[in-house]
């Protein structure tokens, strides 16, 4: 990846770590496979159980064992498609055991993975392969003739790999670019690997433009794996699950390298299923999930009963990559008994950045999650420095809301290929999320964290900043709401003003918009109130579970087009009275 020198250096100063108690003891990806794979002490031990309900699946492997396959695996891409140290292999597979086995085999060799979302139109799929360079791509079977057509037009893109249930699929001639060559044996890693190599490049669904590539390095996901597991404690009996798609930063990181990183084990899902989770932690004996707070909402409303389940293990859930509501986290909280180890962090910065105390009393774990205005995401974890910063990136006071900025090892190494992208992000010896943040100090003068919402979805109505997220709370605290989202239209007074989106409990008995919009009186200053209520039946979230709230307001922006040059009013006082 060619940067440019000053570019470079803003990255480089973003990437320091805040201190150096905690340097990683392996110098490769492969030395940290062995040190866990060839542990006399887990060789035996449970790593890793697939279950797939729709199929009735459920695969089981010893460390050992997977250990050994993964080291066929490596051995095969490198002898067979001639991958080598520095190749960017694509993946455009679903939350499979096999999947886990390629994500280790490629790092091993000290190949790149650039993972696919199998569900992105073909023109996405082609901009990715494309613009990352990729030397191969690993599909399932059912997708091997759409990569096969891309690749025509693709002259880096020398294999295409199609995958079964057993594994890679014979096939020849098509797909293939290169003819086959027996190399060296690669048991041990490829030569010459590092913890700075690249080993995954996530692309992240850009608001506008094409997606950016995200570079993470080996030492980018070890970092993080040691801190999320240091946060929580996690050990040699801890048993974490994943239902999160394992084509994302928290799906990768929580649910595969963590529970390796700690020597404990994991439960794979082939997807999330209300209808079977409490179930599954009972009887895998689960210790932790990680989860999106789009699913503590399914979890609400599926309500299953878990009293016949031996949960007494079961820690609670790790939930991020997603605004949480205040009225989400009591109801979830109070109605399973289970805590929400609440947290923050995006793909830029590995996964998570930070997270409320575990070792908070029950007081104080409700009033940080829901005593002020949003949820608090925590404290800094190790490896990281967080702070709040203003416009020309200085450090602001307790409670002024400014830009969450990061800085340390789980920092990544860049956008690929996008010079531009990374001087806007890299700046001041910072990372910049992009989220707007403010934090307060506890009685022992910690700053806890606060995310407000996105920088670029706050809703500029008069010169003001209003956050969504304090609105959409607001709207779903109405007991016939199922899902609602804030969003700003075009207005000739304000410059913005205030709609909503609702998808209703009940789509046959919805409520009106006059009652909404009364609830809203109730729960917000007028300022804040959205103006027009239009309602829907799909829920407009990512894979990942975050709401598309861009991608919606350019959806609806027809509709709300005629209010574009209404005044609205107050109609306590028939004036704009309220704003401030």
């Amino acid at each position: 990846m060619n940067l440019s020198t000053d570019v470079a250096d803003r990255i480089g100063q973003a990437r320091c770590a805040p201190d150096a108690a905690t340097d990683l003891p392996w110098t490769s990806f492969a030395e940290f496979f062995r040190s866990r794979f060839y542990d006399p002490r887990l060789v035996t031990r449970n790593f890793l159980t697939y279950c797939d309900d729709d199929r009735r699946l459920r695969h089981t492997y010893r460390y050992a064992e997977f250990g050994t396959l993964v080291e066929q695996t490596a051995e095969r891409l490198h002898a067979e498609f001639g991958l080598r140290r520095g190749d960017r292999l694509a993946t455009l597979l679903f939350n499979h055991d096999l999947t886990l086995l390629f994500y280790f085999a490629a790092w091993t060799l000290g190949l790149t993975v650039v993972p696919l979302n199998i569900e992105e139109p073909t023109d996405k799929k082609r901009y990715i392969l494309e613009h990352s360079e990729a030397a191969a791509a690993l599909c399932w079977q059912t997708g091997y003739e759409e990569l096969t057509d891309l690749q025509r037009d693709l002259p880096n893109l020398r294999n295409v790999i199609a995958v079964g249930d057993g594994g890679i699929i014979e096939r020849q001639g098509a797909g293939l670019k290169r003819s086959r060559s027996h190399r060296a044996s690669t048991t041990g890693g490829a030569p010459g690997c590092r913890l700075e190599d690249p080993a995954l490049i996530i692309y992240t669904s850009g608001t506008t433009g094409p997606p950016k590539g995200v570079v993470l390095t080996v030492a980018n996901l070890l970092a993080d794996a040691d801190a999320i597991a240091d946060w929580h404690g996690f050990g040699l009996t801890d048993r974490l699950m994943g239902v999160l798609p394992i084509h994302h930063v928290n799906g990768i990181v929580v649910t595969a390298v963590t529970p390796l990183y700690c020597r404990g084990s994991l439960v794979l899902n082939r997807k999330f299923k209300s209808a079977s989770f409490w179930q599954r932690i009972h009887e895998e004996a689960v210790t932790c999930v990680s989860v999106v707070p789009t699913l503590l909402e399914f979890l609400l409303e599926a309500d299953e009963d878990i009293t016949p389940y031996k949960l007494d293990r079961f820690g609670g859930v790790i939930c991020g990559a997603g605004p949480l509501l205040k009225e989400t986290a009591v109801r979830f909280e109070e109605r399973f008994g289970v805590p929400i180890r609440h947290g923050y962090g995006l793909s830029e910065t590995t996964c998570y950045s930070c997270f409320l105390p575990n070792d908070l009393t029950p007081e104080e774990h409700r009033r940080w999650l829901t005593g002020y205005e949003f949820p608090s995401i925590g404290l800094a974890i190790r490896h990281n420095m967080m702070s709040i910063l203003d416009e020309g990136g200085k450090p602001l006071p307790e409670g002024t809301r400014g830009e969450i900025c990061i800085r340390g090892r789980t920092v990544c190494a860049g956008y690929f290929k996008r010079d531009d992208a990374n001087a806007a992000a890299f700046q001041w010896g910072w990372f910049r999320s992009g989220d707007e943040g403010f934090h307060l100090l506890d009685e022992r003068g910690r700053p806890y964290f606060f995310i407000s919402g996105r920088l670029k979805e706050l809703i500029i109505r008069g010169g003001v900043n209003v956050s969504p997220l304090e609105i959409d709370e607001a709207l779903k605290s109405h007991p016939a709401v199922k899902f609602a989202m804030a969003l700003p239209f075009e207005n000739r007074y304000y410059g913005e003003e205030i709609a909503a989106y609702v998808v209703p409990m009940n789509p046959a008995a919805p409520p009106s918009e006059a009652d909404l919009l009364t609830h809203c009186r109730v729960k917000l200053p007028f300022f804040k109130q959205p103006k027009v209520i239009l309602f829907g039946e799909d829920i407009p979230y990512t894979s990942t579970g975050k709401p598309k709230r861009l991608e919606l307001k350019g959806r609806l922006a027809e509709r709300l087009a005629p209010y574009r040059d209404r005044q609205f009013y107050d109609p306590r006082h028939g004036t704009q009275r309220g704003t401030p």
